[in-house]
């Protein structure tokens, strides 16, 4: 599932090559998971302002006259990806295509989990009602060690099903809070509550380091995901403990385990991560 280090590495291969551009047309394929909620001739004529992101959501703010009038919030499910370009004809997966003056913006999905959804604004439903549960931004300047610290009290929970909840913290899905946590050497299955402030700081700060290496990586490739130029993502290959069941552990060579919580794998060193 392309998560929040590959939907900003996408915004940030889409924003500047298509901000101002002019939307002449659209083309719809299969249905996606919600339908976009204005009539698609309604989008003609509007002019891309800027590409935002808010955890897994992208933003594409539209103006009329250099006046703000909505937007579409663009969601890329489990295995969507966007293309900005010249595009062929639309094939089995592809289900939307914003065609512009600069060219055309297309989602493909084979599993139609993604969305494009029309609003009026963040603040105004339905992107208010989808984004109500998101948690902070990991690179905003309040997520540190006393804000994760109180988030995490009280929750018996293991902090790693607690991190991919993303109503604490949003964008460290699987591969990034294992690495994470294997950074900030916890213990996957350590309760939240039991999380002190200092462990704290140090899984704050760990968070952060990784998403952003992830970010500067272009993102995790572990099937299809690429960027909008087709650039496919590297931060897979520096893992240390994802994906590395039976392996050696690059810091202390032991034996590298997978264990399943809440139906996702968790790859954890038993020698470097302590409860």
């Amino acid at each position: 599932m392309p998560e929040l280090p590959e939907v900003e590495v996408t915004r940030q291969s889409l924003a500047p090559r298509i901000q101002g551009a002019v939307v002449v047309g659209s083309r719809w394929g299969k249905p996606l998971r919600w339908p976009l909620g204005c009539p698609p001739e309604t989008l003609e004529g509007l002019s891309v302002a800027s590409v935002e992101r808010r955890g897994k959501y992208l933003w594409l703010a539209l103006h009329s006259q250099a006046q703000p009038v909505g937007g579409l919030l663009v969601h890329l499910g489990m295995s969507g990806a966007l293309h900005f370009g010249q595009t062929p004809p639309q094939s089995a997966h592809d289900h939307f295509d914003l065609v512009t003056t600069l060219g055309t913006l297309r989602l493909s999905d084979p599993r139609r989990f993604g969305c494009v959804v029309w609003s009026p604004s963040l603040a105004l439903d339905p992107a208010a009602k989808l984004l109500s549960k998101l948690g902070i931004e990991p690179f905003d300047p309040g997520f540190n060690a006393l804000y994760l610290h109180n988030a995490l009290a009280g929750r018996r929970q293991a902090i790693k099903p607690l991190l991919l909840s993303g109503d604490i913290v949003v964008g460290a899905g699987n591969i990034y809070a294992c690495e994470a946590l294997f950074s900030a050497g916890i213990d996957p299955r350590t309760p939240g509550l039991r999380i002190s402030k200092p462990r704290a700081k140090l899984l704050s700060e760990a968070v952060q380091w990784t998403l952003a290496q992830a970010v500067r990586l272009g993102g995790s490739t572990l099937r299809n995901f690429h960027n909008t130029h087709g650039v496919a993502g590297d931060f897979q290959l520096t893992a240390y403990v994802y994906g590395r069941e039976g392996e050696p552990c690059r810091v202390c060579a032991a034996t590298i385990r997978r264990i399943v919580q809440g139906q996702r794998s968790t790859f954890f060193c038993p020698t470097c991560q302590r409860r």
